[in-house]
């Protein structure tokens, strides 16, 4: 489902007024979904990274669409901002140059594959976000990630390490499941 730019700059105003809103009461901005239109309000999973001059600053989501879209907008940018534990939560003098990404997920589908050169094979650079699992472990990179790691074999074992797997790992237990992005900014 492609969003108008309409909804697109709706959902990225929502996303600063929460984090706005946050540095005022320390909560998330509540919404009243009414106030949006249905194609707002449906079941989305949905990931916010914050960027500061091109370094991240914060990266929350979720894999499963348990929220209405803009209502996961509204608590992830919050929580990228204030709870991402790799940083500290997000200043006042922060905001201005604050970059707000939005990533909203297609459903999460398994892959099949016979050995790590047949899932390398499938990948598709650059549109394809994946979840590894392997037991307990769980790792995911947004298709926004082939930026920075574009070759398959790389962006694979930096997905293994944010799992906790070493890089080389591979067991015919792993699963991966692929999924797509819709990104506004």
């Amino acid at each position: 489902m492609s969003l108008t730019k309409a909804h697109q700059q709706r959902l990225l105003a929502l996303a600063k007024n929460s984090i706005e809103h946050g540095l005022q009461t320390g909560k998330p901005l509540k919404i009243n979904l009414a106030d949006f239109p249905p194609e707002l309000a449906g079941r989305r999973a949905t990931f916010v990274t914050l960027e500061k001059q091109h370094q991240l600053r914060g990266c929350i989501g979720m894999l499963e669409a348990v929220r209405p879209l803009a209502e996961d907008i509204a608590e992830n940018a919050f929580s990228a901002a204030f709870r991402d534990p790799r940083f500290p939560p997000l200043q006042a003098e922060e905001l201005d140059g604050l970059d707000i990404h939005l990533s909203i997920l297609t459903s999460a589908e398994p892959m099949a594959f016979t050995s790590e050169e047949d899932l390398l094979a499938q990948l598709q650079p650059g549109i394809d976000g994946l979840i590894l699992e392997e037991g307990r472990r769980r790792g995911t990179f947004l298709p926004s990630v082939w930026e920075s790691l574009p070759e398959p074999g790389q962006f694979l074992r930096h997905l293994k390490q944010k799992a906790g797997l070493p890089a080389g790992y591979w067991s015919d237990t792993v699963r991966v499941y692929r999924y797509r992005a819709e990104v506004v900014t």
